[in-house]
C-alpha cells in the first residue's frame, strides 16, 4: 500500500511538473494565461495519466514504474498523434491574412477604421473571430483603439497578428490609401508564411514519422516484457533497480522529447514582444 500511494504521489507531481514547463510562446498576461491553462482536454489527460500511473503501482508495486507510466500517458499523444498546433497556426494565419483583406475591402467604401474593424467582425474566418469580435466590442465600449489593438495582439500572441496590429496602430485616426496599401502587403506576406510553413512541415514529415515509430517501438518493447516476461525485470524490484529504471526512463524521456522538438517547426519571435514595441506612437 504504501508503495502504491507513493506511486500515485509520484504520478500526480510528474504531471503538475510537465504542465509547468511546457513551452508556451509569449501571449496574454500571466493572470490570462493561468485561467486558461487547463482546458477539458488536459483534465481528461491529468485524471487519465494519474489513473495509469496507480494501476501501473498495483500491477508491479514499483513507484518508478508509476511514475514513468503516468509521464507516458500525458505526453505520448502529442508524440504519436498529430501535430494540431500546427494546423491551429496554419488556420490562424490564413484567417489574419483574410482579416486584412476584408479591412482593406472595407476601408476601401469609405468607412473609418474603428467601423471597419465593427463591420468585418461578425464575417472574419473562425480561428480568429472570436478576439476580433472582442476587439470591435471594446471599439465600441469607448475603449482607445491602440489599447484595444495591444488587447487583441495579446489574445492572440501571433507574430503575423503583430504586423497587422502594428499597422493598424500606426494608423489610428487616419483614413487613407496607405493604410490600404499596407494591408494588401501584409495579407500577401501572411499568406506567403502560411505556404514557407507548409513547404518545411512537408520537409520534416520523415523525422516525425521516424519519431513515431521509434517511440512506438519503445513503447511495444516494454509493455511486452512486463506483460509477458516478467521474470526478465525482476532485477528491478529492489532498491537499486528502481534506481537504475528511474535513470533509464528519464534517457528514455530525454530522447522522446529531443525526436518531439526536432520534428516541431518553432514558432518565430514576436514583433510586439517588447515594450518599446507596445507604446502607441
Amino acid at each position: 500500500m504504501v508503495a502504491i500511494l507513493l506511486g500515485m504521489g509520484c504520478a500526480a507531481g510528474l504531471v503538475m511538473i510537465i504542465d509547468g514547463a511546457r513551452h508556451r510562446p509569449p501571449g496574454p498576461p500571466r493572470g490570462a494565461r493561468l485561467r486558461r491553462a487547463w482546458t477539458s482536454v488536459d483534465r481528461v489527460r491529468a485524471l487519465v495519466a494519474v489513473g495509469a500511473g496507480f494501476a501501473a503501482a498495483v500491477a508491479t508495486r514499483w513507484p518508478v514504474a508509476a511514475l514513468l507510466t503516468a509521464a507516458a500517458v500525458w505526453t505520448l499523444p502529442g508524440v504519436l498523434g498529430p501535430d494540431r498546433e500546427h494546423h491551429r497556426t496554419l488556420a490562424r494565419i490564413e484567417a489574419i491574412a483574410t482579416w486584412a483583406e476584408l479591412l482593406r475591402d472595407t476601408l476601401s467604401s469609405a468607412a473609418g477604421l474603428e467601423q471597419a474593424i465593427t463591420a468585418t467582425a461578425t464575417v472574419t474566418p473562425q480561428p480568429i473571430r472570436v478576439p476580433v469580435q472582442q476587439l470591435a466590442d471594446a471599439v465600441r465600449s469607448g475603449v482607445r483603439l491602440p489599447d484595444a489593438l495591444n488587447r487583441f495582439a495579446d489574445e492572440l500572441a501571433d507574430p503575423t497578428a503583430d504586423l497587422v496590429v502594428r499597422a493598424l496602430r500606426q494608423a489610428a485616426g487616419h483614413h487613407g490609401g496607405q493604410l490600404t496599401e499596407r494591408l494588401t502587403s501584409l495579407a500577401a506576406t501572411a499568406r506567403e508564411q502560411a505556404q514557407i510553413r507548409m513547404r518545411v512541415t512537408t520537409a520534416r514529415a520523415t523525422t516525425r514519422t521516424a519519431a513515431r515509430v521509434i517511440t512506438g517501438t519503445c513503447v511495444a518493447m516494454i509493455t511486452g516484457l512486463v506483460v509477458l516476461n516478467r521474470g526478465f525485470l525482476a532485477p528491478y524490484m529492489s532498491l537499486t533497480g528502481q534506481l537504475v529504471l528511474l535513470l533509464l526512463g528519464g534517457l528514455f524521456a530525454g530522447g522522446f522529447w529531443w525526436l518531439t522538438r526536432a520534428s516541431r517547426i518553432p514558432q518565430p519571435p514576436r514583433v510586439l514582444a517588447n515594450t518599446a514595441e507596445r507604446t502607441p506612437a
